[in-house]
């Protein structure tokens, strides 16, 4: 299951966790075990991807970030990946053949 928030509140609330934390960067969340590595927590925060539900809670426990406060919605691990398969074109290749002599 995958964490939505709304545009621009992902990379707040993994800010919030920095500060509550006191930590002093992005890579300084990882000192906690948290079971993810930099470029995924960099993807995060951009807002790239979203939150596992995992990651999530792991965060508020470590963060004590009340959850009420919050509002998000729990999508499928697969959400978005369906409508992008469907949408995919294929081009077709031509038979091209190059004489060397």
């Amino acid at each position: 299951m995958r964490i939505k928030f709304q545009k621009g509140k992902q990379k707040q609330f993994i800010e919030n966790c920095i500060k509550n934390l006191n930590c002093i960067s992005l890579k300084a969340l990882l000192q906690f075990g948290i079971k993810t590595n930099y470029n995924n927590l960099k993807n995060y925060h951009n807002e790239r991807r979203l939150i596992p539900e995992e990651l999530f809670k792991d965060l508020i426990h470590l963060s004590k970030i009340n959850i009420n406060n919050l509002e998000t919605e729990i999508k499928n691990s697969n959400w978005g990946q369906i409508k992008g398969g469907k949408t995919k074109k294929r081009l077709k290749r031509k038979n091209l053949y190059i004489d060397r002599y």
